[in-house]
Parts: C-alpha cells; structure tokens; sequence
C-alpha cells in the first residue's frame, strides 16, 4: 500500500447485511465526486465483497461498527474496510488486497485497485459544492438583519466570547 494519501473519505456502519448496500450507494457516491465514475463497478463491487466478509464474521448479538474507507494514493484507489471483526473475502485473494492486524486491536481489509491509466491521486480534483440554503431558508425569504452588537452579548452570556465589549 502507498503510504501517501490525496484524498480520503470514510463512512461508519453497524456491521449488518444493510451494510452491504449502503456501503455500495458510499462508494459510487464518493467516486462520482471525484469523477471517477469509471471505477464505480468495480470498486462497489470490490466494498461490497469486504464489507459482506465483515458482516459474516460478525456477530449478529453484538455486530459492532465497521468503518468503509476511500483512499486516493499515488496511481491506486484503496477500499479498507475496519472493524473488530473482519475478513478477507476469498474471491479477492488474487487481487493487490490484504488484511492487517492493528495495533490497537481490531483488523483492516484493503484492496488496490489502479487508477485509470494516466491519472494519479494527485491529479483528482476535489468535490466542488456551491453554497446553497435549505428549503427551510429558502422560503422565509431574505437573511435577516442581525445586530453584531447583540450576537456579541448573547456570545458572552453563553461563554463563547473571551471578553465582553463594554456596553
């Protein structure tokens, strides 16, 4: 694995077999902000198989947590899936995929897969948002008016300030 990460995003889950989809629906989520939706089949496939090993090995009683995460590193996108309780699925075996003990207890599963041909992590742009207002917000209309004055005080009533102004 390449140690130096670009980008990075992650998801916890409750290690059950709902898991399985939401991991998926993460997965071409985040590729489909980092344009890469040409790797979408074949990493929710590969999310799918690591996060299904961990819901198998886990126990039903007490499933725990799981943690899915993306890696961008160098020419390679990583899918880890983290847990107290997790597998390497055998149909990966023969995949650049690994598991890995860790220091603080539990397990990591990854699997490697590389970039298209060309790209590295560094040059995947980053999700891009504008900056938009709730439906909520929408309907009240204009932003009120808000006295700073006022915000300062109600700051400092609440312990959030480190000096009140004078009045």
């Amino acid at each position: 694995m390449n140690a130096q990460t670009e980008q990075v995003d992650d998801l916890q889950l409750v290690a059950l077999p709902t898991a399985v989809n939401v991991a998926d629906m993460f997965v071409r989520f985040s590729l489909g902000e980092w344009r890469l939706r040409a790797m979408q089949e074949e990493a929710s496939h590969t999310a799918r198989r690591l996060v299904g090993a961990a819901v198998d090995v886990a126990d039903p009683r007490a499933p725990g947590l799981l943690l899915v995460r993306l890696r961008l590193s160098g020419s390679h996108l990583v899918v880890e899936v983290e847990g107290v309780r997790v597998a390497l699925p055998p149909e990966l075996a023969g995949a650049r995929a690994g598991l890995v003990d860790l220091t603080a207890g539990g397990r990591l599963a990854w699997c490697e897969m590389a970039l298209p041909s060309g790209m590295n992590a560094s040059a995947v742009p980053l999700p891009r948002r504008e900056p938009r207002r709730s439906p909520a917000a929408e309907k009240l209309g204009d932003e009120p008016d808000v006295d700073p004055e006022l915000i300062q005080r109600i700051l400092y009533g609440l312990g959030g300030a480190k000096e009140r102004r004078p009045d």
